[in-house]
């Protein structure tokens, strides 16, 4: 290979030629070679004058592609691609000509010359929409127009206006030759369409799509032909006008209704409705009316009858009608999974269609039929039934020989599961599955149709039941894997709780000893009664039937059905939370035979004829063996496990030795799961047979754990599993199932892997729930407590926040156990103190709130040993800080806890010298407070210093901080404090802006603590009118606030209050403030006030509405289970009284009312979905009717009135994609997201937030709507602002591109194949989309990439 020049030029192209007649094929392809290498780099212009030079390396490169080697072939075709770019404009048309009628003569492949026409016209830039094409584009289209495009059709579509031209030759796609139509033209007519589709003429459309007809009606049409054209007609209808449309479905409607016909015809239709479904989804919905019935009659009961008919006679079911057949029900699956909305009218009929030919079994017609399908649900005959469907194997063996009809008949029955299973994934959102209808009609054929001999249809079978029954989780409640197979530790702090806390709760225990003991599985499972109705109980009553049919797959040798069949039992376990123990022995007997299987084993000749995606290894099989066992031991209870405890554990530990590390790790996590089966609480087994399993448990895990060349998935695992086996072996109880040596053993190597870089975060985090389990002295080694101890404190000084917040959960789990704590000395409490002073500050809120836990439990075992100087330091800095909430709630026990162990002096000296007026005199108040009343004289003041500085002092901050200290003596010091109600109202009248709040807050502070004395004198102001009232009901919010907490009882008052805030509710400013008092009492006493509440939506005035949806919206946030009960029957007919509300300002705030109600009352409103979705959806559309112009002197201005309830109405429905998608429909919000991208900005934005959830979520029809949302991102990234737009307008331009950007982003990386080289007939407005950002936007869109994957590692 001769290096290639930085400028060649013409001569040097020329140079080469001669050597293409070489008769070394060497020679040959090394100067093709050559010459492409000198065309790439030449100019762009390098042959624009070089006409004869062009005319010659033409010459040259098509002598080439009749060559007898093939390897020099793809060496000129690739040339093509390189030369056309640089030839001068003219010679395209005649290039095109010439290329098109090459006549190979020394080449077998005759494809060569569309090959090459193909490389033409891909190696031009594709015209991009909404974009001037690029000029060698707009060169190229104009000689494809004049040259290819009648080539292909045999005549001239756009008259060129020059006389005399010769005729045109045959048309490569013309009907006219004895052979039919070259398959190969048709690839070349859907890369033109693919490339040049925008920039075609109507007519030029319109003349393809003829002709494309045309072949598909010619009889002498192949099969490979005629499914191009269909390819073909797909993409072409992409780009075609409405009216051409219109006028090719209204004929694709004729050619159904004709009398002519034929079987094939038919087939063949079927066949182009159903792509143009996947193809133009959008545009064919309208046309589905006349469609779907014509797609639904050759699968209607008449034409099955008639087909049954003929073949209990004695006949053979027909070939070309069942390959109707087959075609119709691909059309179906298309229609109801691309047009979901637009099939809901024909949704009987679909499910009838489905299930029909599901069952179709030719080789059975002449059987005794079953008896109707509703009986599997007959209590009566049940077990009658299951037997006569599952009689061991004798079904499956006397039904492995069968005739040739059954070649056919089987991909019926695959087509038919398709369908269901569309149906399924597009209707269990709603009605369908909460009717009953898909478990009552469709479950059962699916149970019946286990007996299925080919294995493509059975394994569809499977998927599709596995579907429905993880549909039916999702309507329950989400589907949770059992935690070991999650590998998430116990303590791992999940998001918190949205329930409000009451001041006084006891915080002493963290929240996470709850999760702890719940997913360390400490009772057994209890059997929970079974749903009386719903998809749970529908599921429930077909859970024996389908295990029984299980059990038989489970005993064949095909690999992939036992494969899909355990996922399938997975799912019923995991949605059920158990539901197996009746029929628990007729699966694991071969569940465990399959754990035995070498991972080698299986490749039978079953399997190995199955294609699709279902993996075939008997690895991944015993993986998913080993998940469905974990899955069990975790859901059922040790009662039902004891049988078959004594063949799970040997097996399973078998596993855990094994070589594939992934079916080690696997079942080291099932081993977790068999712990907590078998030790106390639950128990399973007798004590020396637990004893036994455990010693053998110990030593596998603690090989696994020691074993220096293991993977580190199986080392961390194994940490994981170690760490569960110690907890759950802690205390007296227990001690007798593993030996101290043992455990001393397993801690030691514990504090090992704590040294060790790559295991201490597994290792930290096993640390925490050992220290939490510690039930006895000598559950743990106190020199080892203590070495740990500070060694956790140390880890938690590290610059790896996941690293602190791991060794701080573990402190915590240490603090927080009285038997870990007692083993601490003195020294080693004053050495974490110390460590743990860095962590006493505000930049982390998170690691602050654990902080201050610890740190409160310390000083309750020594104080004189944890309070010191740098501790009081610490705590007057937090103090400064903007705290609420936990965090808030933590450090008050913290100060009470120093003040009532007699440590509170200094603190209090550094809150009043220190700290003083410095920060929020609320928050430092109430810190003072805390510690006077838990301190009393030891801190060094008295209460009446307060008062005395609440009456000298003229500053408004020590006023304000001295009321917030009297007002919380007031609340913790009860009936025995001497404040007087006048101390506070004597300052209601300040002219400070904030004294008169803070003494109102003080008030109901202290009055929360004496209800007595302090309430009738609130009460009396709220009859004031004015600034008193307002500050009243500061006052009442703080009382009702605190009304769990309350020593005395509110009962007596509760309708003198209610009175008191309806009268003050009705001013305007009081709206706000008295609508949340009115819904804090509402909780207090909800069967008194919530149907009072429900009148007064019915109330003409509209402020009084909208004063009563903001106090409902309040209550929902309590988590009082008599509330619930009390608004769980009327919740539905309130929300909806809301949305109708003709007022804007209360549909919006009914919209905020929905989205709180979804946060916290899921349970309660969700069931309701269905009828309040619709509402939601309606208030999301623009109504023009909102929208006006106001003129502002000489320019006129959009106000749209909508807005905000448009806003509240996305936000809503943003909630209810997070917290309820699977009872959504789908198609409606997905219509109002991409809808809303081209809104206003903060909707727009909105709307990217949920396109990034909803890949996740839905990938599936996210991946469907790729060309709608291109449309959208488009126009967003091609708007401009005015020249004198705003500094705000420019800002929110910027904002908007760069989201979507971004979403682009990651919508292209979670679907990569939609701009691949062969993207099928969907995402061509993507692939343009992404073509158009390289191109115009090239630059944000490498930012934007680097973004996103910094943003991901």
């Amino acid at each position: 290979m001769s290096p290639v020049p930085l400028s060649p030029t013409p001569a040097q192209c020329l140079s080469l030629l001669p050597k293409l007649g070489d008769a070394d094929a060497d020679i040959r392809y090394m100067s093709l070679n050559d010459l492409y290498n000198l065309l790439i780099a030449g100019s762009p212009t390098f042959l624009s004058t070089e006409y004869h030079t062009s005319a010659k390396i033409i010459d040259g490169i098509l002598q080439t592609l009749d060559d007898q080697n093939g390897e020099v072939q793809n060496q000129a075709i690739k040339c093509i691609g390189a030369l056309v770019l640089k030839l001068p404009t003219d010679i395209l048309a005649p290039f095109i000509h010439r290329v098109s009628n090459i006549k190979t003569t020394q080449s077998v492949d005759t494809s060569i010359p569309t090959t090459a026409l193909r490389t033409f016209i891909t190696s031009f830039p594709p015209p991009l929409l909404g974009l001037p094409p690029p000029e060698k584009t707009s060169e190229a289209y104009s000689a494809i127009s004049r040259v290819l495009i009648p080539r292909l059709l045999g005549y001239t579509v756009i008259p060129t206006g020059i006389n005399n031209l010769p005729a045109l030759p045959p048309g490569m796609l013309e009907m006219g030759s004895k052979k039919g139509v070259n398959s190969d033209a048709l690839d070349l007519l859907v890369e033109i369409t693919r490339w040049f589709g925008t920039m075609l003429k109507d007519v030029e459309k319109e003349a393809l799509l003829k002709t494309l007809m045309a072949i598909l009606e010619d009889e002498r049409s192949g099969s490979v032909v005629k499914k191009k054209a269909i390819t073909a007609i797909s993409i072409l209808s992409i780009y075609i006008p409405d009216v051409l449309l219109n006028s090719f479905i209204s004929q694709i409607i004729e050619g159904f209704q004709s009398s002519q016909l034929t079987l094939p015809k038919r087939r063949l239709l079927f066949n182009m409705v159903g792509s143009l479904s996947r193809s133009i989804p959008r545009r064919l919905g309208g046309y589905l009316k006349s469609l779907a019935p014509l797609v639904l009659s050759p699968l209607t009961e008449e034409e099955y009858e008639e087909a049954m008919e003929d073949m209990a006679e004695g006949g053979d079911a027909r070939a070309d009608i069942e390959e109707v057949r087959e075609a119709a029900l691909v059309a179906l699956e298309g229609f109801i999974s691309c047009c979901s909305n637009d099939m809901r009218p024909f949704t009987d009929d679909a499910i009838n269609a489905a299930l029909r030919y599901a069952d179709y079994d030719p080789n059975s017609a002449s059987e005794e039929d079953d008896e109707n399908m509703s009986e599997t649900q007959n209590d009566d005959n049940e077990d009658k039934e299951k037997d006569a469907l599952y009689d061991d194997d004798e079904d499956y063996e006397q039904e492995g020989a069968f005739s040739d009809n059954d070649e056919s008949s089987w991909k019926i029955r695959r087509c038919a599961a398709k369908v269901l299973y569309a149906i399924i994934s597009t209707r269990s959102n709603g009605d369908l599955l909460e009717k009953g209808t898909l478990y009552e009609r469709i479950a059962p054929l699916l149970i019946k149709r286990f007996k299925e001999r080919e294995e493509s249809v059975r394994l569809e079978i499977l998927v599709t039941l596995a579907l429905l029954v993880r549909k039916t989780g999702e309507a329950v409640s989400p589907i949770t894997t059992h935690p070991a197979q999650d590998n998430v530790l116990v303590t791992d702090q999940g998001p918190r709780s949205r329930k409000r806390r009451r001041v006084d709760s006891n915080t002493d225990t963290p929240e996470t000893h709850s999760a702890y003991f719940s997913t360390m599985g400490l009772n057994s499972p209890a059997a929970s009664p079974p749903p009386s109705s719903g998809p749970g109980a529908d599921l429930t009553r077909l859970s024996p039937s389908i295990v029984k049919g299980v059990s038989q797959l489970l005993k064949q040798p095909s690999i992939p059905s036992k494969q899909t069949a355990i996922s399938l039992l997975r799912d019923i376990v995991l949605v059920q939370h158990g539901g197996l123990s009746d029929t628990l022995g007729k699966i694991l007997d071969p569940l465990v035979e399959i754990i035995k299987c070498s991972p080698h084993v299986g490749n039978s000749s079953a399997s190995a004829s199955v294609g699709g995606g279902v993996a075939t290894s008997g690895g991944i099989m015993r993986i998913e063996a080993l998940q469905l066992i974990g899955a069990i031991c975790d859901t059922h209870s040790s009662r039902v496990l004891v049988p078959h405890i004594g063949s799970i554990v040997p097996n399973v530990l078998a596993a855990v030795k094994d070589q594939y590390y992934k079916v080690s790790g696997e079942a080291l996590l099932t081993v977790q799961s068999i712990i907590k089966a078998i030790t106390p609480p639950r128990a399973a087994g007798t004590e020396q047979q637990r004893a036994s399993f455990l010693t053998d448990i110990y030593d596998v895990i603690f090989l696994k754990l020691t074993c220096q060349d293991a993977d580190l998935e199986i080392r961390q695992k194994a940490i994981h599993a170690i760490g569960v086996l110690l907890a759950r072996t802690s205390g007296s109880t227990s001690s007798r199932l593993l030996g101290a040596d043992k455990r001393l053993r397993a801690l030691q190597v514990l504090q090992d892997r704590l040294g060790n870089e790559i295991t201490r975060l597994p290792a930290l985090k096993v640390v925490e729930f050992v220290m939490i389990s510690a039930a006895d002295q000598h559950d743990l080694q106190p020199e080892w407590t203590r070495h740990l101890t500070l060694e956790l404190g140390t880890q938690s000084r590290k610059a790896d926040r996941s690293l602190r917040g791991a060794s701080l959960s573990a402190l915590r789990g240490l603090a927080f156990n009285p038997v870990a704590l007692e083993q601490l000395d003195d020294q080693t409490l004053h050495g974490l103190a110390v460590l743990l002073l860095p962590l006493t500050n505000t930049q982390d809120l998170g690691l602050l709130e654990t902080t201050l836990a610890i740190l409160t439990r310390l000083v309750k075992r020594s104080p004189r040993c944890v309070v010191d100087a740098d501790l009081i330091k610490a705590l007057c800095g937090v103090v400064l800080a903007p705290l609420s909430g936990r965090v808030y709630d933590v450090f008050l026990m913290l100060v009470e806890t120093i003040g009532a162990e007699g440590m509170g002096q200094p603190l209090m000296h550094g809150f009043l010298q220190d700290v003083g007026v410095s920060g929020d005199p609320a928050i430092v108040g109430r810190a003072i407070g805390t510690l006077l009343v838990a301190g009393n004289s030891s801190v060094g003041v008295r209460l009446q210093d307060f008062e005395s500085e609440l009456r000298s002092s003229r500053d408004q901050r020590r006023q304000c901080l001295a009321l917030s200290v009297l007002g919380e003596v007031g609340f913790r010091s009860d009936s025995s404090s001497p404040l007087e109600p006048q101390i506070f109202t004597r300052h209601f009248g300040s002219n400070s802006e904030n004294v008169p709040r803070t003494a109102a807050i003080a008030l109901g502070r202290a009055g929360a603590g004496n209800i007595n004395v302090y309430l009738p004198v609130i009460l009396s102001n709220t009859h004031q009118e004015g600034h008193l009232q307002y500050l009243s009901l500061y006052s009442i919010k703080e009382i009702l606030q605190n009304a769990a907490g309350l020593r005395s009882d509110i009962s007596p008052y509760t309708e003198k209050i209610w009175e008191s805030l309806l009268t003050a509710s009705k001013v305007e400013d009081n709206k706000t403030l008295g609508a949340e008092c009115i819904g804090r009492i509402t909780v207090i006493d909800p069967g008194t006030f919530l149907p009072k509440l429900k009148e007064y939506l019915r109330d003409p005035s509209p402020a009084t509405r909208g004063m009563t949806i903001q106090a409902i919206r309040s209550t929902f946030a309590d988590c009082e289970n008599g509330f619930d009960e009390v608004l769980r029957p009327i919740i539905f007919e309130m929300l909806s009284m809301m949305f109708n509300d003709p007022s804007i300002e209360n549909r919006r705030l009914s919209l905020s009312t929905l989205n709180a109600a979804i946060h916290h009352k899921p349970d309660i409103v969700l069931p309701h979905l269905a009828s309040l979705m619709p509402l939601v959806i309606k208030d999301s559309k623009i109504d023009p009717d909102l929208i006006r112009e106001v003129q502002m002197g000489p320019f006129r201005h959009r106000v749209d009135d909508g807005l905000d309830l448009r806003k509240s109405a996305y936000e809503t429905l943003f909630s209810l994609m997070e917290n309820a998608y699977s009872r959504m429909n789908h198609a409606d919000l997905f219509d109002r997201v991409i809808e809303g991208l081209g809104d206003e900005h903060e909707i727009k934005m909105l709307c990217n937030l949920m396109l990034t959830k909803l890949i996740v979520l839905d990938g599936q029809e996210t991946a469907r709507r790729l060309d709608q949302i291109a449309e959208q991102f488009r126009s967003i990234l091609s708007f401009k602002t005015k020249e004198n737009a705003v500094k705000q307008e420019v800002e929110k331009g910027a904002e908007a591109s760069k989201a979507a950007l971004k979403v682009t982003v990651k919508l292209q990386n979670a679907f990569p194949e939609a701009t691949g080289a062969v993207t099928g007939v969907q995402a061509q407005n993507w692939k343009g989309y992404w073509e158009w950002l390289n191109k115009e936007h090239r630059v944000m869109l490498m930012n934007m990439q680097n973004e996103v994957k910094i943003q991901a590692a």
